[in-house]
Order: C-alpha cells, then structure tokens, then sequence
C-alpha cells in the first residue's frame, strides 16, 4: 500500500485570540456567537441529518456501511477532518450504523436527556463537587470557570425558548431516564477520590492545544464533567490517570458534551481493561511477545534486569501514541487504530471459508483440524505500530543501559515521529510475520501437496482478510 497513508488536509484552520470585554450589547452579541463557536456545545442535534460524502458509505435514508466506512478510513488513511466527527459518532458507536437519519434525532434527544439526569443525579450527591476548586494561582482555569458559567446560562436560555411540544417529548425522556437511574448508588469515598484525581489531571491536560486556549479554556470543565459523570456511572472503572487525555480527544473532534460522553463510553466498553494493571501488564508482554518474533537480540536486550523490560512502551500503547506524532496526525493514528480493518484477528472469517478444501488438500485428518497454531491473534496493529517505532530506533535503543536512559529516549520522541513512513513499515512488519506463518504452517500441513503455493495463498489471504 504505497499510497495508502496519504495526509488528509484540514479546510478549516481555527484562530485563536485572547478573550476580551465587549460593552455594548451589538458588540455582545458578536462575543456569544464567538463564544458559542469557542465552547463545546452541550448536544449536537443537527448532526443527525447530517450526510458523510464518503462514497458508497451512506445511503439515501441515512444508514451506513460499517464495513465500507472502516474501509475507507484504513485505505485513506484517516477522514478528512471536516467529516471526522460525524465519521467518529459512527466510528465509536454513538450513532448504529444501522440508524436513519429519523432515528438518530430520537436518539440524540434520548442521550441528552439521560446524560443531564446523571450528571444532575451525582452532582445532588455531591454538591461541593460541582465546581472545580481553584487556587486563584491558576490565572486560565479561574477564566474558564467564567466562560463555563456563560455557556451553562446560554444552555439554560436555549432550553427556555423550545415549543411547548419540544418540552413535552423532553419531560417524558426526562422522566425515562430519572427510572433507569433510579435504583443506581454511589460510594461517597471513591466518587469523592476520583473527583480529586481528575481535578489533578484536568489541569494537566495539554493546554497547548488550541482547543484549550482563549475561551476554549471552559473545554477543561466539560472534560471535568463528562470524566466525573463517567466514574459516578462506571465505579467498576471509576478513573485512572490517562483517561483525560483520551477522553480529550472524543470532546475536541466531536466539539459537544453528551456526544463526546457517549462515544467515550462506547470507547471504554472495549477498552477499558487496558487502564486496570492485569490489562496493561498484558498488554506489554504481547508487545515484548512480537519484538521476540521480530527482532530477538533487540528483545534480549531490552529484557535486561537493569532495563525493567516494556514499561517504557506503557503510554504508547495506553493512549494510541497521542504524543509521539503531530496532533493532526495522532487524531489520524487513533482513527485508523480504531477501524480494527487489519487485525490478525481478522483470519477467522476466511478461515471458515477455507477449512473444508484445505483439510481436503493437508494429507492428515489431524492436519484438517489444525487453527495456526504459530499465529498469535492477539498481535494487534497497535502493537504492531509499536514494534515499528522500536525497530526504527534500534540503534538508540541497544546503546540505553538503564531504565533512566529509557525515560530520556522516549521523552525525546515526543511530537517527532512522522506517521505515513510508521504506517507503512507497520504494515511490512504485520505482513512479513504473516507471511512467514502461513508458510510455517504450510510446510508443517501439507509437505506432500504440490500445490502448496495456492495454500500459501489461501492461508496468507486468511490472515489479511479486511473486516
């Protein structure tokens, strides 16, 4: 795929100028609009009409081709920034792909409404926890708490003005979702520890980013929201430091509090077992696993005493290496990452398909009952990535000696690392594996077939199958 990794161009650059005090009410005027455009929105009902111009990805009422849209994201390298919230809201879950256009506006108002009603439910429990406490000392955080004041009156008002029949559809929702979360309780101790950490971590969060900046600065309490909610309403993962960073990136593409909570969500259904210990420490030893498979000196050495193994690989593969690439490009990796379009996986569907005419073809019974034993199918592209980078810096990487000097290589590859060339030797590494398993498998099933090639074939095929 020589071109497949092409750089998508972002149409729409944003600017960013300090705040300033308006004194007139025209002049006023202008400031919420700029503000409005600033703040994320709390839902983004207009989004559900909205149309993909991904061809072929979505039909004339509005349903969409998972298949052809996780497609297209691989093969192109990502989407084009314009249309990345609208392929994310698809992408992570938020909207079925299933859905019409009709039915995700139902849907929209649906998630709304339950999202207020929890948020609301934990901030009854825990009043003090409402506001974010500040030190005064933090001169863009005591701002953004004024910003965030503007845009929760501007909600308010927004919601004052609906038609009656509008109200009406609400208040029943409203009154579904107050049943659902009837029952639900919270422990007042982790709610209030968890509370604690995201403050400390919010704050944290990367605010060179020009979503954070200027009046984007209240971007840092609706993060502050959606990480509280989700722990108030998740206490079997509460929060785990990371997550800020992760959920970071659902609220600036998606540019709206509900939506970026409930893909956030769909998010951690999958993956939040990475932020537990037994999840990360598995995650390492496939890492340390393929670099075994890859590259064995290179993985003798890094298992060292005096180096601690894969550690240093934990926020890489934590956070989808959100700060070794360019910002653009990172939101780019965590798309393609996400469409699952070439996973080892994957082999299962076409191994199916071909079962019955290779165990025709093997010259055993038992050979027809052998499932690639050789394959690891846990080896998925993120790891993959991964060993691309650590094979890239080889050399770097066999002269550090300790644990320090691992820290300080991997610190120096922050925002430095160039995307389409990591892709692609990627996807060498993933298919050079595969390729010498099929044929491992090929000699060890069908040593007497002549025409083991075609198996060749048909077993590589298996492993690439696209989803």
């Amino acid at each position: 795929m020589e071109d497949a990794w092409a750089p998508m161009e972002d149409a729409s650059p944003r600017t960013h100028g300090a705040p300033r005090e308006e004194s007139s009410s025209a002049a006023s005027d202008q400031s919420d609009v700029r503000f409005q455009r600033r703040v994320a929105a709390v839902s983004s009902p207009a989004l559900c009409v909205a149309r993909l111009t991904l061809p072929g990805v979505m039909d004339a009422e509005g349903r969409v081709d998972e298949s052809r849209l996780r497609m297209h994201i691989f093969k192109n390298g990502g989407v084009c920034p314009s249309e990345r919230g609208l392929v994310w809201r698809f992408l992570f879950g938020m909207y079925p792909c299933s859905s019409t256009a009709l039915e995700r506006s139902l849907l929209q108002e649906q998630m709304s409404e339950r999202y207020r009603v929890m948020k609301r439910k934990w901030q009854q429990f825990l009043p003090l926890a409402v506001r974010m406490h500040l030190n005064g000392t933090d001169d863009e955080l005591v701002a953004a708490v004024r910003y965030f004041d503007r845009r929760q009156a501007l909600a308010q008002q927004l919601t004052q003005d609906q038609s009656d029949e509008v109200r009406d559809r609400l208040a029943f929702l409203e009154l579904q979702a107050q049943i659902l979360f009837e029952r639900v309780t919270f422990d007042q101790v982790e709610l209030r520890e968890a509370t604690r950490i995201i403050d400390k971590d919010v704050a944290r969060t990367n605010r060179d980013l020009s979503y954070y900046q200027g009046e984007g600065s209240a971007n840092l309490l609706v993060l502050r929201d959606i990480l509280i909610t989700y722990a108030a309403f998740h206490p079997e993962v509460s929060y785990a430091q990371g997550m800020n960073d992760l959920c970071s990136r659902f609220l600036e593409v998606l540019n709206s509090e509900v939506d970026a909570y409930w893909s956030f969500s769909c998010y951690m259904e999958k993956f939040s077992k990475d932020f537990r210990a037994d999840g990360l420490h598995r995650k390492i030893e496939l890492e340390a696993a393929l670099l075994k498979e890859l590259d064995p000196h290179l993985y003798a050495h890094l298992v060292t005493d005096s180096m601690e193994g894969f550690t240093f690989c934990h926020r890489w593969l934590l956070l989808g290496f959100q700060r070794e690439f360019e910002h653009s490009d990172a939101l780019r990796l965590f798309e393609i990452l996400s469409c699952d379009h070439l996973e080892l996986i994957t082999q299962q569907v076409d191994r199916a398909r071909y079962q019955e005419r290779l165990a025709r073809k093997c010259s055993t019974e038992d050979n027809s009952e052998s499932e690639l034993q050789a394959i690891n199918t846990d080896f998925t592209f993120e790891l993959f990535i991964c060993a691309a980078i650590l094979l890239e810096n080889r050399e770097s990487l066999l002269r550090c000696r300790d644990e320090v000097q691992l820290i300080q290589f991997t610190s120096s590859l922050q925002g430095t690392l160039e995307l389409n060339s990591t892709l692609k030797k990627a996807e060498h590494h993933l298919y050079n594996y595969c390729k010498r398993c099929a044929w491992d498998y090929m000699d060890g099933c069908c040593k007497t077939d002549k025409s083991k090639e075609e198996n060749f074939l048909y077993q590589l095929r298996s492993l690439l199958v696209l989803k």
